[in-house]
C-alpha cells in the first residue's frame, strides 16, 4: 500500500521537514518541498502494519536543531485495506497552540471528561475522511461540515453534515464526486437538542485540492477555528502541612485533602494546588520542614500519613493511649514539626510490627513494589544507613558512602539482618501512596484536579545524589541573584544539575520523576523554570547567593576590556577590595581585631584574607568552632561582605582569560572607588553581559531540555517564571504551551509598578501572592507609599488608602483576579479568608508561609480553623461561589 503525506507548512530557507514515528523503529524520512503551502513524502507500507499506524512530523533547522510538533494522536484506523493508495493531508500542530492544553490529562480525564468514546462507523462507500479537533463544545453541540457542492449542501446550514467523535478527533467519512474539486468548505457547530445551526468557524474558507478517485484522502484539519479561550477555572493553593481537620495529628495529612475537596467543590473551584510532598527527613529536626530539600525526588513524606487509616479498625486500640497527645498537637496554632514526626514514627513502627505478617503478601503492595523498586529499594537503604550513621551526609558514613548496586542489593535482601528496618520504609511508602492516591481519586470524582510542585533542585545529602552523583555538580550550589526580597541573593544549597550528563540517556531521571508524579497529580508547577535556561550557581566554598553567577553564560574575554579602553587589573577586579578606610567604616573599633585575626597586609593600606579565611565557607567554619560572641551575626556578615566586595569572578579553568561580572557591581565600594570614566565603561560591559549577549544562548539551552521533558508527560505544565527573567523565557514558554505565572506586585514589564490581572495572557496562572511572599494583607502594610499608589491607580479608589487592608479591599483584589482572562486564577487560602472580617486571622504576619531571605525559616504555617468549620461557613462560601460564577470560572 502506498501512503502519500502532504503537510501544510511554510518554511524558511534552510529548513526541512521529516516524517517520524514509522513502523519497526525506522528513522525519520525527509520530505520534499511541494509548493508554498505543502511538503510531501511517500511511504510504502505492508497492509498488516496499516492498522493503528501513528505518526508525526519534525522540523529540522539549518543548524540541525529538531523541533517536534505536538501530539501523537494521528492514527490510521482499521477498515482501509481495500484502498491501494491513501493520501493524507495534515496540518502542523504547534506545541504553543493553547487548544493543546485541553488534551492534557486534567482536561481529558476530569475537567472535560467525555461521556464515552464511540468507535467510528465507516460507510460502505467513501473517498474522504475529514478530521478536526474541537475541545470546548458545550452540551448537545457537535461539529458539522458544510461547503460547496451538492454533497456538502452548497453551504446550506440545514444540510450540514454531522461529525462523530473518534478519540481526540471529530470525524466524518463521505464520498465526494470529482466535480466538487477544488473544494471549499468550513466546519461549524450544530446543537442536536434545539436542532439548530449555531455558528460557522471563523477565518477564510478551507480548501482542498485534488479529486476523488481510487485512492482515499484523509484530512487532518487541526483545530476548529472558534473562540477557544473561554474555559477558565479557579483554584486554591495550600501546602498539605498547613491543612487542619479535627482528625489530623498536629499537621495536615493526605486524608485531609478529601475535606478540602468537599469545600472546593462547594464553592465551584476546580483545582487544588500543593507544595512538594516528598520526604525531607535528613535530620529529623524542624530544619527538615523546608519542603524543597527532599532526600528523595520520588518518596513521599511520612509526616503526611494518617495513623488512623493505617491502623484501621483492627489495630485502632494501639492509638488510643496517644489520643490526648494527638489533641494537644492538633490544637497548636502552628506545626510542631519535631514532636509530630517523632510521635508518628513511634506509632508507625508499632503498627508495622503488628501488620508485617500480612501487608507484604498484599497484591496491591506487590504491584506497588514492582512498579517502584528502582527508586524504592535505594531509598529504603538510604534511610536505614542515615539512621545507623546518625546523618544523611553519606560522605561520612562508615560503610556504603559510595553507592554500589550489588552491595545495596545484598543489604536489602530479605534474609539480611537489616531487612526488618529496611522494609519498614517500604511499608511507609506503600501506605503513603495508598492514602495520596485515594485522596486525588476522590478529587477527580468531584471534578477537581490536583496540581503538584517540582522543586528545581535536590538536597545535597539525598538518596538521588548518593545513587547518581554524576548527574549533579556537587561542587556548586543553586540559588537566586539578589532582589528586593533577598538583597544578598539566595543560596538554596542544592547541587546544580549536570545537564550534559542527564542528556546522555534522554533525561531518564526527569522522565521517571514525571511518571511518578502523574500517579497522583494532573498538573504541576516547575519551581524556578528559569533554571532550565540558566541557573544561579554558587561555588560550594561560598555561603551567600551574591557570590554566584549564571551558568551557563558567555563570559567576558580579557581582550574585551582592552577593546573598550578599560585598563585591566586582575587582582583589583577579582580579589576582595579591602582598604583601611573600608575596615574602619565597616568594623569601627573592631577593625584592628579583624586585621589581626583574618587579614594580612599587602602594602599601600590594602589587605588580603589570610589563606585560612579566603572563602566565606572557611569563615563560617571558624565562627562555628570559635567561642566568639557575635550579636546578630554582625561580625560574620561584615566579613562576608568583604568577600563579596569585588567586581568580577574569574571563570574556573580559563587561565585568567574569561570573567563574569558580580551581580550588583555598582553597589560595591570596589566599583565606587574607580574613576568615573572606568565606571561608565564597566557599566556598559556589565549591561551587555547580563542583558544582551546571553539571550540566544539561554534559549538554546532551554530548547535542549524542555521540549523533551514536556513530551514525556501529559500533565498540564505551569512554570514559575519570576525574578530576573531573560527576554527569551516568554517566547520559549509560548512555543511549548507552558503556562506562565503572573503576580500583581511583581510585574514583568520594568516600566510598570504593578501588573494588572486584566493583562494576563490566556495560558497563565494569576495570583495575588505565593507561599514565598506575604499575603495581600501583609503586603498592604509593608510600604505605605506603594500601597497608596496601588489603592488609587490599580483599584481606582479616591483619597487616602486605609492603613490596614480592610476586608472589602482584600475581596476586591480577589474579584479582580477572578475576572482576569487567564486560564487559571489560584489563591492562597489565607487570601480568600482575608476578604471576610470574621474569618480572617487577627494578625496578617501569622499568615505567611515562607520568608525567602531567611534560609533557616521554619515552615510551620497552619490554617487557624478546621476544614469542617470552613465547610459550614455558609455566608462566606456562598459569596465566594457567586463571585466565581460571575467571573465565568464555575
Amino acid at each position: 500500500m502506498i501512503i502519500q503525506f502532504y503537510l501544510r507548512f511554510y518554511t524558511t530557507v534552510g529548513q526541512e521537514l521529516l516524517l517520524s514515528g514509522l513502523p519497526d523503529n525506522q528513522p525519520p524520512i525527509p520530505m520534499t518541498w511541494f509548493n508554498n503551502q505543502y511538503w510531501f513524502t511517500q511511504l510504502e507500507l505492508e497492509e498488516e502494519k496499516l492498522d493503528g499506524f501513528s505518526y508525526h512530523y519534525q522540523l529540522k533547522d539549518s543548524d540541525g536543531k529538531i523541533t517536534n510538533e505536538w501530539g501523537r494522536d494521528r492514527q490510521l484506523q482499521t477498515g482501509l485495506r481495500h484502498f491501494s493508495e491513501i493520501q493524507v493531508v495534515d496540518t502542523w500542530n504547534h506545541a504553543g497552540s493553547f487548544e493543546n492544553a485541553f488534551y492534557t490529562a486534567p482536561f481529558q480525564e476530569t475537567l472535560l471528561a467525555p461521556a464515552g468514546k464511540k468507535k467510528l462507523k465507516l460507510p460502505k462507500e467513501f473517498s474522504h475522511i475529514f478530521r478536526v479537533k474541537a475541545p470546548l463544545l458545550k452540551k448537545n453541540e457537535v461539529v458539522c461540515l458544510t461547503g460547496a457542492g451538492t454533497t456538502l449542501g452548497d453551504w446550506a446550514t440545514e444540510k450540514a453534515l454531522h461529525l462523530q467523535t473518534e478519540g481526540n478527533w471529530w470525524t466524518l467519512a463521505l464520498e465526494l464526486p470529482k466535480e466538487d474539486f477544488p473544494l471549499q468548505y468550513k466546519y461549524g457547530i450544530y446543537n442536536t437538542k434545539t436542532k439548530s445551526f449555531v455558528q460557522f468557524e471563523t477565518g477564510e474558507n478551507r480548501q482542498l485540492f485534488g479529486d476523488a478517485g481510487l485512492h482515499l484522502t484523509i484530512v487532518h484539519d487541526g483545530f476548529l477555528q472558534v473562540a477557544n479561550t473561554s474555559w477558565k477555572g479557579a483554584g486554591v493553593a495550600i501546602p498539605v502541612f498547613s491543612l487542619r481537620s479535627k482528625n489530623s495529628w498536629g499537621i495536615g495529612e493526605f486524608t485531609d485533602l478529601e475535606e478540602l475537596t468537599n469545600w472546593a467543590r462547594s464553592v465551584d473551584m476546580k483545582l487544588i494546588q500543593l507544595l512538594p510532598v516528598n520526604d525531607t527527613s535528613a535530620t529529623h529536626t524542624w530544619v527538615d520542614s523546608y519542603p524543597y530539600a527532599a532526600i528523595s525526588a520520588f518518596a513521599l513524606h511520612p509526616i503526611f500519613i494518617n495513623l488512623d487509616a493505617v491502623a484501621g479498625k483492627k489495630f485502632a486500640a494501639t492509638l488510643k493511649p496517644y489520643k490526648a497527645q494527638q489533641k494537644y498537637l492538633n490544637e497548636l496554632p502552628s506545626v510542631d514539626y519535631e514532636a509530630v514526626l517523632q510521635l508518628k514514627l513511634e506509632l508507625l513502627k508499632q503498627l508495622f510490627d503488628l501488620q508485617k505478617e500480612s501487608w507484604q503478601q498484599d497484591k496491591d503492595y506487590l504491584d506497588f513494589f514492582t512498579r517502584n523498586q528502582d527508586w524504592l529499594v535505594p531509598y529504603a537503604a538510604f534511610c536505614y544507613l542515615r539512621d545507623e550513621n546518625g546523618s544523611a551526609d553519606f560522605t561520612g558514613w562508615a560503610t556504603h558512602s559510595r553507592y554500589n548496586k550489588t552491595a545495596i542489593d545484598a543489604l536489602t535482601a530479605p534474609d539480611h539482618d537489616a531487612y526488618p528496618k529496611i522494609s519498614f520504609h517500604y511499608f511507609l511508602q506503600y501506605q503513603l501512596h495508598t492514602q495520596l492516591k485515594k485522596a486525588t481519586e476522590y478529587a477527580h470524582k468531584n471534578g477537581i484536579i490536583v496540581k503538584g510542585d517540582i522543586p528545581i533542585g535536590i538536597y545535597r545529602y539525598s538518596c538521588d545524589a548518593w545513587v547518581a552523583p554524576e548527574l549533579y555538580n556537587m561542587d556548586q550550589q543553586a540559588g537566586a541573584p539578589p532582589d528586593d526580597f533577598a538583597i544578598k541573593g539566595q543560596n538554596w544549597g542544592f547541587p546544580t544539575y549536570n545537564w550534559q550528563q542527564m542528556q546522555k540517556d534522554g533525561f531518564a531521571w526527569w522522565k521517571r520523576r514525571f511518571a511518578q508524579m502523574s500517579d497522583y497529580f494532573d498538573a504541576f508547577r516547575i519551581d524556578h523554570i528559569l533554571g532550565f535556561f540558566r541557573i544561579w550557581s554558587i561555588p560550594y566554598q561560598s555561603t551567600e547567593g551574591i557570590m554566584g553567577r549564571f551558568v551557563p553564560a558567555i563570559a567576558v574575554h580579557k581582550n574585551e576590556f582592552q577593546e573598550r579602553g578599560i585598563w585591566f587589573d586582575h587582582i583589583r577586579y577579582t580579589y576582595p577590595y579591602i582598604t583601611e578606610q573600608e575596615l574602619q567604616q565597616r568594623f569601627g573599633e573592631l577593625a584592628d581585631f579583624v586585621k589581626e585575626t583574618f587579614l594580612e597586609p599587602t602594602g599601600y593600606g590594602q589587605y588580603f584574607f589570610q589563606p585560612k579565611f579566603d572563602t566565606q565557607r572557611k569563615i563560617e567554619q571558624w565562627f562555628t568552632e570559635a567561642e566568639v560572641r557575635d550579636t546578630n551575626n554582625w561580625l560574620r556578615q561584615g566579613l562576608y561582605d568583604l568577600h563579596s566586595n569585588r567586581i568580577l569572578f574569574e571563570e574556573e579553568g580559563s587561565n585568567g582569560t574569561s570573567y563574569h561580572f558580580r551581580f550588583g557591581m555598582e553597589q560595591t565600594s570596589s566599583f565606587q572607588t574607580l574613576e568615573w570614566d572606568t565606571q561608565q565603561k564597566l557599566k556598559d560591559l556589565y549591561i551587555n553581559y547580563f542583558f544582551r549577549r546571553q539571550d540566544n544562548y539561554w534559549m538554546e539551552e532551554a530548547m535542549q531540555k524542555l521540549p523533551a521533558l514536556k513530551a514525556s508527560t501529559n500533565m498540564l505544565i505551569c512554570g514559575e517564571d519570576l525574578g530576573m527573567v531573560p527576554a527569551c523565557v516568554p517566547e520559549v514558554m509560548n512555543q511549548l504551551g507552558i503556562l506562565s505565572l503572573e503576580i500583581q506586585r511583581m510585574p514583568k514589564n520594568p516600566d510598570r509598578e504593578f501588573f494588572h490581572p486584566d493583562d494576563a495572557p490566556y495560558l497563565s496562572v494569576v495570583t495575588p501572592s505565593t507561599h514565598d511572599m506575604s499575603t495581600i494583607r501583609g503586603w498592604w502594610e509593608e510600604d505605605r507609599a506603594k500601597t497608596q499608589r496601588f489603592f488609587n491607580k490599580e483599584l481606582g479608589q479616591w483619597g487616602e488608602a486605609p492603613v490596614f487592608c480592610e476586608a472589602w479591599i482584600n475581596k476586591q483584589i480577589i474579584i479582580q483576579h477572578l475576572h482576569s482572562p487567564a486560564m487559571w486564577s489560584i489563591f492562597q487560602l489565607q487570601d480568600l479568608l482575608g476578604g471576610d472580617e470574621q474569618l480572617r486571622r487577627p494578625d496578617p504576619a501569622d499568615e505567611r508561609i515562607n520568608v525567602p531571605a531567611n534560609p533557616k525559616h521554619y515552615w510551620r504555617y497552619r490554617m487557624h480553623l478546621p476544614l469542617e468549620q470552613l465547610i459550614k461557613e455558609k455566608t462566606f462560601n456562598q459569596d465566594l461561589k457567586e463571585h466565581i460564577k460571575a467571573s465565568g470560572r464555575a
